[in-house]
């Protein structure tokens, strides 16, 4: 990143912000204009803020979730339904799910997806949490894996795993999403789409 024609503070927040997911360096730069404009309504209180959830943020014993309490309070929860378990790839994929209102069962993060090419091996992930959580009453797993190459990979590989348990393991529809119009879908989803039709 070039240097900017200010501070070292100025440019090593540049720097930090640049590092999120959607900023870029130019994005960045104006978001730290914004911040150190609004000082006294964004700055402080962002500053605040982060110094307190860096203090207060657990992650779960359980599933992995990121909560103030660990258990976090979606496994504390005694209205979910304690014997179907959703297993995501990342925090942000149970804040999607949560968001949607479409389950209401219990999750395990497994923190990220099998990469040969990223050296992301099982051993690196929550899978040995989740065989052990396995035997505690679960009837049915739902793999609900993003729909790439590494998310498929690590749904094959955990239905090798699971399916010896005797628990019923099962995953996530793709395919046309709502809305969609078929001019518009990449071959993939497409494909997808047809491997997974259904009699009407």
């Amino acid at each position: 990143m070039a240097n900017l024609p200010a501070g070292l503070e100025i440019e090593r927040l540049v720097q930090l912000l640049a590092k999120l997911p959607g900023l870029g360096p130019r994005s960045a730069r104006r978001a730290a204009l914004v911040l150190l404009k609004k000082r006294e309504a964004l700055l402080e209180p962002l500053a605040t803020a982060m110094q307190e959830a860096a203090a207060a943020i657990r992650v779960c014993e359980t599933c992995g979730n990121l909560d103030t309490t660990t258990p976090c309070s979606l496994c504390r929860d005694p209205r979910r339904d304690e014997h179907v378990l959703c297993v995501v790839e990342d925090v942000a994929d149970l804040w999607a799910l949560e968001r949607a209102s479409v389950f209401r069962g219990r999750y395990h993060v497994l923190g990220g997806s099998l990469s040969a090419l990223d050296g992301v091996t099982p051993e690196r992930l929550n899978i040995a949490s989740l065989m052990a959580r396995i035997g505690n009453g679960i009837e049915e797993v739902i793999l609900a894996m993003n729909a790439t190459v590494e998310g498929q990979t690590t749904a094959h590989y955990l239905m090798d795993i699971l399916t010896p348990s005797g628990v019923k393991v099962t995953r996530l529809a793709h395919g046309v999403p709502v809305g969609g119009e078929l001019d518009y879908l990449d071959e993939g989803t497409l494909s997808a789409a047809f491997k997974a039709r259904r009699a009407m």
